[in-house]
């Protein structure tokens, strides 16, 4: 059996956890989010846990029965705590502005880019060269995060681009300034 997929999943108190024709809904204090679970996973709720089950061990199932369990748990995270996705800006002139609801970057291209955030996500920028993106959907937060980083990805020379927080680039030594030309 799953390891992931055979937790329990606690319900903190102020959510309200509702499952309808296999679309589960998560009510907190931060929103509410709904996503639709595949036919084959059970749900039930038992003192204040949801358990996930699978109803035999084909490959489908044991597939789905961990994937399951994690995105009710995300969602139950997400509408209690929230998530967030730290990028960090590195270059010389590399920088991020907040114009009313968009996200200006200026990385090294003729013009500065413009982003709108998707729907439920929001971002700061604490520091020039720091984006932090906030939402309660997971995956929202990290596609946005994505697009923002796709905008000047790291390079591995010298290093310089749009990298997530804590991600550790690795770098390729540069070419040696050899002589040039064939036999003397």
């Amino acid at each position: 059996m799953s390891r992931i997929g055979k937790r329990p999943i606690g319900i903190p108190s102020g959510v309200d956890f509702k499952i309808e024709n296999n679309v589960v809904t998560v009510k907190g204090p931060k929103g509410t989010l709904t996503r639709e679970i595949h036919s084959l996973m059970n749900i039930s709720v038992e003192n204040s846990q949801i358990l996930v089950t699978r109803p035999d061990d084909q490959p489908l199932s044991r597939s789905l029965h961990g994937l399951t369990r994690t995105l009710i748990a995300n969602m139950v995270e997400g509408v209690t705590n929230g998530f967030t996705k730290g990028l960090d800006m590195v270059g010389v002139g590399y920088r991020a502005a907040k114009q009313g609801n968009k996200l200006v970057l200026t990385v090294g291209k003729s013009h500065p880019v413009e982003l709108t955030p998707f729907e439920g996500v929001d971002f700061e920028v604490p520091a020039p060269n720091k984006i932090l993106i906030k939402g309660m959907d997971k995956e929202l937060v990290g596609a946005f995060a994505a697009v923002v980083r796709s905008e000047r990805l790291p390079e591995p020379y010298k290093g310089k681009g749009i990298k997530y927080e804590g991600e550790v680039i690795r770098r390729k030594v540069g070419k040696t300034g050899g002589k040039k030309g064939g036999k003397k």
